[in-house]
């Protein structure tokens, strides 16, 4: 694409001048076709680069050459392509402080805070002396001082301020702790998107992302309602032709859903070929607990894959609830013998469960709200409610 370096620097020059951060953003992308050019593969480029571009934006373009040289050498040296890169996210950051009042730059922030974090992940792949997650930890340090600066611009216009860059910096740092199993990093993150004034204003597949991971925090916290609510909304408003992104959601959504009640269809679980859970649905619909642990069984590397093996296994003490509720429908009493409920998980086929376990179980879901009464051990029986026995999930 580029002649020489004088020819690139000479267009880099050309897009700060016309504040064009899309354009400048293409130009520091290690997506771009230009890092394929040997012309820019210089180890020390400083002194050129000095000649064409002011401070700090220098430091930023001189940072990246320097990050396309190590990429280039055989075999490549993603740690110091990774230490260059760090360089010039922090010289981003001495830019985003220059400008007052702009925020043209901010498609740059975006752009080199992507690739750092794809370099970090290349540095945690092929690289073994270091502790798994370090190296993606002190990404999300550099990227955190861009997200500061942006935070604190409370002086520009609502179309000028960096805060606009807020989400995006968020939803790049979601990725990075969920990575690293350190969610208790995105509570002070959530707050900052809660509490800024133009939240619903955010470009809407940046909403989407971010929903989606404040929908999986919350499953994590098992605060399943807000789960649900925020996940349908990155479900709804993702489109149609992402089918891949749409399954990624239902994987979350549709185990949180039925933990609450709710049933999923076929016809959608077949649409993104997750039926799954439609198996998993009608083993918890029929109560039958021995089919419901061959599934999970079954499918136990991918339900551990995606993350959702403990959501998954929550959903027994409903498959329980529904067995014990047919043996209440059955017998027609509030007095029911425990035994009778031993009988029943042995006709489903858990031929192992002793009297003593079966009181744990039956315990453990009065404990959760899902059976309503009490264990009477004198007269070994559960006496349930006579209202409203076996409550509705949803109000559990």
């Amino acid at each position: 694409m580029f002649g020489s370096l004088a020819n690139y620097l000479s267009n880099v020059e050309r897009c700060a001048e016309a504040c064009s951060g899309q354009a400048l953003s293409d130009f520091l992308s290690l997506r771009d076709v230009h890092v394929q050019n040997d012309k820019l593969h210089v180890a020390q480029p400083e002194k050129m680069v000095e000649r064409y571009l002011d401070a700090p934006l220098d430091e930023v373009v001189g940072a990246h050459l320097k990050v396309i040289y190590y990429l280039a050498q055989n075999p490549t040296n993603y740690m110091e392509a990774y230490t260059q890169q760090a360089a010039c996210c922090s010289a981003v950051v001495k830019l985003l402080q220059m400008m007052k009042d702009e925020n043209w730059c901010l498609p740059v922030m975006y752009r080199v805070c992507l690739d750092l974090r794809y370099l970090a992940q290349a540095c945690e792949k092929h690289g073994r002396s270091f502790t798994p997650g370090q190296i993606l930890e002190k990404a999300a340090d550099c990227m955190m001082a861009c997200f500061r600066v942006c935070a604190a611009d409370g002086r520009a216009s609502e179309e000028e301020t960096k805060r606009l860059g807020m989400m995006n910096l968020v939803n790049q740092l979601f990725k990075i702790y969920f990575r690293i199993n350190k969610l208790h990093l995105c509570k002070p993150l959530i707050r900052a998107i809660d509490n800024c004034a133009f939240k619903d204003t955010f470009p809407l597949p940046e909403q989407i992302t971010y929903k989606y991971f404040v929908g999986r925090r919350a499953m994590f916290d098992s605060n399943y309602r807000m789960a649900v609510e925020d996940l349908s909304y990155a479900f709804t408003h993702c489109p149609d032709r992402f089918g891949s992104n749409k399954r990624l959601i239902l994987i979350y959504l549709v185990p949180v859903k039925m933990l609450l009640g709710y049933l999923p269809s076929k016809v959608l679980l077949q649409r993104h070929d997750l039926l799954l859970f439609h198996d998993l649905a009608q083993t918890l619909k029929a109560g039958n607990v021995n089919k419901f642990d061959e599934i999970v069984r079954e499918n136990e590397k991918v339900l551990i894959r995606s993350g959702i093996y403990l959501l998954v296994e929550k959903l027994k003490f409903i498959v329980y609830r529904n067995l014990f509720k047919k043996v209440f429908a059955i017998r027609q009493t509030h007095q029911l013998d425990l035994g009778d409920f031993m009988t029943a998980l042995q006709f489903v086929g858990v031929t192992d469960v002793s009297l003593d376990e079966t009181h744990c179980i039956i315990a453990n879901l009065i404990y959760e709200g899902k059976i309503k009464g009490y264990i009477s051990y004198a007269h070994n029986k559960l006496v349930v409610s006579k209202q409203n026995p076996f409550p509705p999930l949803i109000s559990v």
